[in-house]
């Protein structure tokens, strides 16, 4: 069984050090949506906060090595599923990103951990109870 998507959009950034998690970024930027889903940003505002889910592109091929790893923050090893590790089975990340304006297809965020070019696979609102 196959699983296929194509991005919706990229990162456009200028910033050349991005920070490993979105949780310690100050890092701003865009998400370029293709103008094709134009309706559906129609509702995103400034100050929201959405879930970015995203294409680790520049990243390696998963390996068994990589199933357990030292992160920078952590003392010892632990397995992949504990980490933001960009290296793994799937190549997928999530970042909480801070929505600053949007003008058009464009979505302007504050918190950015992806590379410029990275592919946007999809976008949802954060829900607060």
């Amino acid at each position: 069984m196959g699983i296929k998507m194509k991005p919706i959009g990229f990162v456009s950034t200028s910033s050349g050090t991005i920070p490993r998690s979105w949780t310690v970024s100050d890092v701003e930027g865009a998400l370029v949506i293709d103008e094709s889903y134009l309706e559906g940003l129609r509702d995103i505002q400034p100050g929201q906060r959405i879930y970015v889910i995203f294409q680790f592109h520049k990243s390696p091929g998963f390996v068994p090595q990589y199933m357990r790893i030292k992160p920078p923050i952590r003392k010892k090893e632990v397995g992949v599923f504990s980490t933001h590790s960009p290296i793994r089975p799937n190549p997928i990340g999530l970042s909480l990103l801070d929505v600053l304006r949007v003008d058009d297809n464009v979505i302007h965020v504050k918190g950015l951990d992806m590379l410029n070019g990275t592919p946007i696979l999809d976008i949802k609102p954060e829900v607060c109870p």
